[in-house]
C-alpha cells in the first residue's frame, strides 16, 4: 500500500496572517528536518514571501479573471475555485512528484465563504485526498485582536464552526498573533476564557448593546456550547516555543505523529538548533492572560 503524505489547509479570513504563516511554519518544519513544500492555491495573491513549489497563479490569477469577465474581488474568487476544481488533473500533475518526500502547505484565499459555504475548495482538497493519499488538517487562523470585543469574538467562534462543519477535516483553530493582542486594548477576562470556549454566558454582561442584542448574543453562545467543538491554541510564528506546541497539536491532527519515529526524531533537534525565533515573548503574554481571573467572573 502506498504510503500517505502529510499536509496542512491553511485558511482563515484576510489579514489573519495565512502567507506569514507559511512563511514562518515552512522555515521552521525545515529547521528540524522536514522537505517542506508550499502550494500557493490563492490567485490574487501574487507577490509571495516564500518559495513556491506550485503557484496557482501559472494556471489562473484573479486580475485576470476580474478583467476579462468584468467581475469584483469575490465573485473573482468563486470564479476561480470553480475553474480550478474543474482543471483538477493540472493540479494533481503539479504536486504527484511532491507526495513522495514533502510535507505540504497549502496556502488558500482568504474569502471566508470559500470555506463554509461554496463547495468547490471541499471538492478539490477531497480528491486530492483520495487522488494522491493525502492525510491533511485544517489550520484555521483566527486575529486574536478579535478577543478585545465580544461580538467579534463570537462572530470568530461561529465561523470556526461553520468551516469546520463544512469541510470535515481534522481541525485546529489558532488565534494567531498572539503578541499583538493587546494592541486593540485589555481583555475582559484570561487567555484561557478564549482559547478553551467556556461559559460563554458571561459575555453577554459584557457589551452595551440592547436586551435584544443580548438575548442574540446569549442564543449564539448557546449553539456554539451545545456543539462543543470549536476552541483555540495560540500562535507568534515568530516564537520558537509557540510554533512548536502548534506542530505537535497539528501532527496528531493528521496523523503524522504516528507515522513512524521520524517525529520524535525531528522534535528533539528543536533544543539544539539555532533559530531565530524570540523564545520568551509569547510567554510573556500569555503569563499576563492566564492568571487567575475568577474574581472579575464572580463579580459579574
Amino acid at each position: 500500500m502506498e504510503s500517505p503524505a502529510f499536509g496542512q489547509v491553511v485558511i482563515g479570513p484576510p489579514g489573519s496572517g495565512k502567507t506569514t504563516y507559511c512563511n514562518g511554519m515552512s522555515q521552521f518544519l525545515s529547521l528540524i528536518g522536514r522537505k517542506v513544500a508550499v502550494i500557493n492555491l490563492d490567485p490574487a495573491n501574487e507577490t509571495l514571501p516564500y518559495e513556491c513549489a506550485v503557484n496557482i497563479g501559472d494556471l489562473i490569477k484573479l486580475s485576470d479573471v476580474m478583467g476579462e469577465h468584468s467581475l469584483g474581488p469575490n465573485g473573482g474568487l468563486i470564479y476561480c475555485m470553480e475553474f480550478i476544481e474543474k482543471n483538477i488533473d493540472w493540479l494533481e500533475s503539479k504536486l504527484k512528484p511532491l507526495v513522495k518526500d514533502h510535507y505540504l502547505l497549502f496556502d488558500f484565499p482568504g474569502q471566508v465563504e470559500l470555506f463554509f459555504l461554496h463547495s468547490n475548495i471541499k471538492n478539490v482538497i477531497t480528491r486530492l485526498m483520495k487522488k494522491l493519499h493525502l492525510r491533511l488538517a485544517a489550520v484555521h487562523l483566527v486575529d486574536s485582536h478579535l478577543c478585545s470585543d465580544p461580538g467579534k469574538y463570537i462572530s470568530a467562534l461561529l465561523l470556526s464552526l461553520s468551516t469546520m462543519l463544512h469541510l470535515e477535516l481534522p481541525h485546529v483553530n489558532v488565534l494567531s498573533k498572539i503578541d499583538l493582542i493587546e494592541s486593540c486594548g485589555k481583555l475582559d477576562f484570561n487567555l484561557a476564557f478564549y482559547t478553551d470556549v467556556q461559559d460563554l454566558s458571561h459575555l453577554r454582561y459584557h457589551d452595551d448593546h440592547s436586551a435584544k442584542y443580548r438575548k442574540l448574543t446569549k442564543e449564539l453562545c448557546d449553539v456554539i456550547e451545545n456543539y462543543g467543538l470549536v476552541n483555540f491554541t495560540t500562535l507568534d510564528i515568530q516564537d520558537k516555543e509557540s510554533v512548536d506546541n502548534l506542530v505537535k497539536q497539528i501532527d496528531k491532527s493528521n496523523g503524522y505523529i504516528f507515522a513512524g519515529i521520524n517525529s520524535a526524531v525531528e522534535f528533539s533537534k528543536i533544543a539544539v538548533s539555532h533559530v531565530n525565533w524570540d523564545y520568551y515573548r509569547v510567554a510573556a503574554v500569555q503569563e499576563k492572560y492566564m492568571k487567575d481571573d475568577d474574581e472579575k467572573l464572580d463579580a459579574d
